[in-house]
């Protein structure tokens, strides 16, 4: 029925009988209350009546049938929608993306699970340097969808596509997977697993070698940077999958859970490394919105342990050195220490986007632009589908001036997101910047709480209305200081307040805000940046001269 109604409103029908039936409504009023005053006869009423009844469901199947395009009336099967993707031709080389694994226990309530084995099959694969493997924020844009094998394909640009299911009850799995090539949909290898819980990394490496063996490519000999990710006590493997699942939610109250989770895997298995990396990750991401400014330090202090227990667990796992680097950027302002961590985590795992994206932001924010755009470059590669690298590429772009490729790829990174604060904020201020203020003020507005106010305030001060701008900036002072100080700078400096945006900047410095190390590759910033106190602001956060 659902999908019934799906394709009336992908025709139109349903805007058309909205249409037909306020239409006929006026046409019956007018025949009804006018034509009597002039000596019109009833049957001439009735039959205009009748003729609007009669002709509604021509009016539908017009509608099913045909759609009105500038060009004319075409027929359905003429139109090809503006966002249709085009039909491209499956990739030849050796790729493949892993889909979520479909939970099959009797519950549905081990989503967490199966997603973890999947990506951790997903982990083992991006182990074989000749095989492209499309990273899990784009194979798992796909999760819940009823999309054949042929259009993920071609979405992914890969050759051949894994998927699976699992099955939990108590320490029981069953795991079916299936390799299947994308341009004719044949299956390359498929395979049934029953074993307990203690034997699921001897499935994720079976199911790993059998798909190297179906593609026929040559599997690293013994890959290692995977077992920082397996614990010694299985029940700690489960709550580092539900930390993983959680914190990807990316509510505030969903971190905390993640927290919890992690520091729960750690207390179960002390030496697992992989826990450890995401235990940092989360406590990092708690402490920037920590309610003062030593509470966060604190907090990011925390995060730093994490990470430095991680790297010297595991010193081939990315993850540790990743979350260190932020710290490092974030906390010490150290950026030839960050630089070093984030170069350590590519020369580990290369062609992750996890990895490539905060190095291509640290690469931007020292105005390193060609090595931040050959990163994200890499991450889209990887994960074609990743908002954030689409998002960041237009932050690049617009830092280099190229405001048309900048536009477009904030544009994409809307369409894979639309819900992306961040995308829909970077954009409104590119529109901004380049003098369209109107088209700034839309995206602004469907920022949400925090960009949006500094958004709107902004834009309604290049709009010339005074008390708008400062009823948003009021609103952003008032309820979102915590983790929006550098956007409360942002805005005084577009307005001319010099004075206010270096106390704000300031602030944000001494509280360890993330965003001040955007200090130099920000747009808005550039209006102040001729005062004397900028390059002072820029030492102390400690950018590389």
């Amino acid at each position: 029925m659902r999908k019934f109604f799906n394709e009336l409103k992908r025709r139109g029908v349903l805007a058309a009988i909205a249409y037909y039936a306020a239409g006929g409504w006026l046409l019956v009023q007018v025949a009804t209350q006018v034509l009597p005053f002039y000596n019109v006869h009833d049957w001439v009423v009735r039959g205009f009546i009748g003729a609007v009844v009669v002709g509604f469901p021509v009016a539908i199947g017009v509608a099913w049938f045909y759609k009105w395009t500038p060009g004319g009336w075409l027929r359905e099967v003429e139109l090809e929608p503006a966002d249709a993707p085009k039909e491209l031709p499956f990739a030849s080389d050796p790729s493949i993306a892993v889909l979520p694994f479909d939970d099959m226990s009797a519950d549905r309530d081990q989503g967490y699970f199966s997603d973890g084995l999947a990506e951790e099959v997903l982990n083992l694969l991006a182990q074989v340097p000749q095989l492209r493997v499309i990273s899990r924020t784009s194979s798992f844009s796909f999760k819940g969808q009823t999309a054949d094998i042929a259009r993920i394909a071609r979405a992914l640009n890969v050759a051949s596509v894994l998927e699976g299911s699992v099955r939990k009850a108590g320490n029981k799995l069953r795991v079916t997977a299936q390799l299947i090539r994308a341009s004719d949909s044949s299956h390359l290898w498929s395979q049934n697993y029953d074993v307990e819980l203690t034997d699921v990394f001897e499935v994720q490496d079976r199911i790993a070698g059998a798909v190297v063996a179906a593609l026929k490519v040559k599997l690293l000999p013994g890959p290692q940077g995977i077992q920082a990710h397996r614990p010694r006590v299985p029940e700690a493997y489960d709550h580092y999958l539900r930390g993983q699942d959680v914190f990807r939610r990316g509510r505030y109250d969903d971190v905390q859970r993640a927290v919890e989770a992690f520091e729960r895997a750690v207390e179960l298995d002390p030496g697992y490394a992989a826990a450890f990396a995401g235990l940092a990750n989360a406590r990092g991401a708690v402490a920037d919105f920590a309610p003062d400014p030593e509470a966060r330090a604190a907090g990011k202090r925390s995060a730093a342990a994490a990470a430095e227990r991680a790297i010297a667990l595991a010193p081939d796992l990315a993850d540790g050195y990743v979350v260190r680097g932020r710290m490092r950027m974030a906390l010490l302002r150290d950026w030839a220490g960050a630089e070093a961590d984030f170069r350590q985590a590519l020369a580990v795992e290369p062609h992750r986007t996890e990895v490539l994206i905060p190095y291509a932001l640290s690469q931007n924010n020292l105005l390193h632009t060609g090595q931040a755009l050959d990163a994200v470059r890499r991450a889209l590669d990887a994960d074609p589908l990743s908002w954030a690298a689409w998002m960041l590429q237009g932050a690049v772009l617009a830092r280099a001036g190229r405001v048309e490729d900048s536009r477009s790829s904030f544009e994409r990174s809307l369409q894979i997101s639309p819900a992306s604060s961040f995308s829909r904020y970077e954009l409104g201020c590119l529109e901004l910047v380049h003098g369209r203020p109107d088209v700034a003020l839309t995206h602004f507005r469907l920022a949400g709480e925090g960009f949006g106010q500094a958004g709107v305030a902004m834009a309604q001060h290049t709009l010339g209305k005074a008390q708008e701008s400062q009823s948003a900036l009021d609103e952003l002072e008032s309820k979102y200081a915590t983790g929006f100080l550098f956007q409360i700078a942002q805005v005084h400096a577009w307005r001319g307040d010099h004075d206010a945006a270096f106390a704000w900047l300031e602030r944000a410095c001494a509280e360890h805000d993330a965003s001040i190390t955007r200090l130099r590759s920000d747009l808005v910033m550039d209006r102040i940046r001729d005062d004397p106190r900028y390059g002072a602001l820029v030492e102390k956060v400690g950018f590389p001269g």
